[in-house]
């Protein structure tokens, strides 16, 4: 959990409108509101970009990445539904403004970043914020992170041709994943659980589009593949 957030007031208004944005789209559940007001999403993008901090948009953070529109990080938070007990899984750290929303409501978030300066930025905005409960890690996403499973909750936020067969290995009895699955121009987000060693699939919300997953279980990387 994190202590007071840093002195942001000048960002205060521009954050509430952005949570009536929210909810305008149909994300009316409190709690989820709550935490993006506790958060103050421009310290997790470059100061370049801080005038479109609060816009319910994505916002590029250099490195062909972007950080997910905020309505959309609420709908994730929505269906998973973290709680105090569960322990996190995210694959794809990006700017670490998700991770840390998932920070204010899970036990222990582990995150992996395949590109390194974007984990290193995070982490600075997660400690400044004083986050203590957040692991990060650079590499493969793609092969989760087995040292810490089983996961209550995994969050994939990258594209992915199909489920990665290490996602589900690590996902705990009970336990649920939001991960888009589809081609590199777009996907369905999907919501996959597993239940009594049963894995279950459904459409969470259709035609998004992500950057791609890569890695060796989902999409080659460009330093793998021509003309990628």
């Amino acid at each position: 959990m994190a202590a007071e957030p840093l002195d942001d007031r000048s960002f205060v208004g521009y954050r509430r409108k952005l949570i009536e944005e929210i909810r305008e789209r149909g994300i009316d559940d409190l709690e989820v509101l709550q935490l993006f007001d506790q958060v103050p999403r421009h310290l997790f993008l470059p100061q370049g970009v801080w005038p479109r901090a609060y816009e319910d948009a994505p916002i590029p953070i250099g490195y062909s990445q972007t950080a997910s529109q905020p309505s959309l990080q609420a709908l994730y938070l929505s269906i998973l539904k973290p709680t105090s007990n569960d322990t996190v899984l995210e694959i794809g750290t990006g700017s670490g403004f998700l991770t840390a929303l998932l920070a204010l409501t899970a036990d222990r978030v582990y995150s992996v970043e395949r590109v390194r300066e974007l984990s290193a930025r995070a982490r600075i905005a997660l400690d400044g914020l004083r986050f203590k409960n957040v692991a990060l890690m650079v590499g493969d996403g793609t092969i989760g992170w087995r040292k810490y499973a089983p996961f209550d909750v995994i969050v994939v936020s990258a594209a992915s041709p199909d489920v990665p067969q290490a996602f589900l290995d690590q996902l705990a009895e009970g336990g649920r994943m939001l991960i888009p699955v589809g081609t590199r121009e777009t996907q369905d987000l999907m919501l996959v659980r597993r239940e009594k060693d049963e894995i279950m699939q459904d459409v969470a919300q259709a035609a998004c589009t992500f950057v791609p997953l890569l890695g060796r279980f989902a999409w080659p990387s460009e330093n793998s593949e021509a003309g990628v």
